[in-house]
């Protein structure tokens, strides 16, 4: 077939346009439409308040709207596959917690996704600790006097958990106390705290949010703090660790990732737009409230992060004896 030079020239300068076209696609500006953030916990959870409260930062920074889409249940692992499964394009967020991150791959026998390879890291966004609490009218009145009852009685005393978190920074304080106390299994840290408040159990560790209130009230007496740092909430609460369980050190995180192969230039935008939502009005609120505190990393800090943590919740667990489910 015959083609006038002017064809020709028509059909090399489409295939050049062609050829351009998708570079052109890819420098597009992100976000250029609406962003999801996946929560794998219900609406009105610490997780599901925190991301309601980067949203708002993100859509002012960005002009895009963002929308929260709660994913409860199966300790996070609903949200998590969603998130795993989803275009690697920057549009779909899981802000997440270390239940799907470090402690799942160890509570569970198999996982719908892989808390490593299904992921990129985007960044930090929080820490907070929990408060080792006692009925008011408990006769302890500090650690070291509920753990000598603890080692002259074994298996007398108990304690209830409603989260992954509970329940392992009990079971991290029978290890390093060397102590033996009966574990109460809970739906919640709320209902765990009505039958710590009615007498059932002896005690538990919960987290701030749940727990200040009742402390504030009076009803609960706090002993100590989980992490290595006091409480803002609970300044004269002394930590686990200062109260004599040494190298005790057990808090919870909030963080983000993107769907495993999300562009790096993608991810580097969420991370700088998380960053800065972290430090909005909202999302300082959020942490007074909760009783935690702002942390923000780069993408390779979380992956490093993530994995010790993953490291320390597996040796509690193993330690625990805890079966996977």
């Amino acid at each position: 077939m015959h083609l006038s030079p002017t064809t020709r020239r028509h059909l090399l300068a489409l295939s050049a346009a062609l050829a351009l076209a998708p570079a052109a696609w890819a420098q597009a500006p992100y976000p250029a439409k609406t962003i999801t953030f996946v929560v794998p916990f219900a609406a009105g959870s610490a997780t599901d308040q925190l991301a309601r409260a980067l949203a708002l930062s993100v859509t002012e920074q960005t002009k895009q709207a963002v929308v929260v889409d709660n994913k409860a249940g199966a300790s996070g692992m609903i949200a998590a596959q969603q998130v795993a499964k989803a275009a690697a394009d920057g549009y779909t967020v899981l802000i997440t917690t270390n239940t799907t991150h470090a402690a799942n791959e160890h509570l569970y026998k198999k996982l719908p996704y892989d808390p490593v390879k299904s992921f990129a890291p985007i960044g930090g966004l929080g820490k907070g600790g929990q408060v080792l609490v006692v009925p008011a009218g408990s006769p302890y009145q500090n650690v070291g006097e509920l753990l000598a009852y603890a080692k002259a009685n074994p298996g007398k005393l108990s304690f209830g958990s409603g989260s992954s978190s509970s329940r392992v920074a009990g079971e991290m304080l029978k290890q390093l106390a060397h102590v033996d106390i009966l574990h109460v299994p809970y739906k919640s840290n709320p209902l765990a705290i009505t039958d710590l408040l009615g007498g059932t159990i002896n005690l538990m560790i919960t987290d701030v949010s749940t727990g200040v209130p009742q402390i504030k009230a009076g009803k609960l007496r706090a002993l100590g703090y989980s992490t290595q740092k006091r409480s803002p909430q609970l300044p004269d609460v002394p930590t686990l660790n200062e109260a004599g369980v040494k190298g005790y050190d057990m808090g919870y995180w909030f963080a983000a990732y993107a769907p495993a192969k999300t562009p790096d230039a993608v991810v580097a935008r969420l991370n700088q737009l998380l960053n800065t939502a972290v430090k909005s009005p909202a999302a300082q609120s959020f942490f007074e409230m909760s009783g935690s505190e702002a942390w923000t990393s780069t993408p390779q800090e979380l992956a490093k992060f993530q994995a010790s943590e993953t490291k320390k919740w597996g040796q509690v667990i193993k330690a625990a004896g805890i079966d996977p489910e």
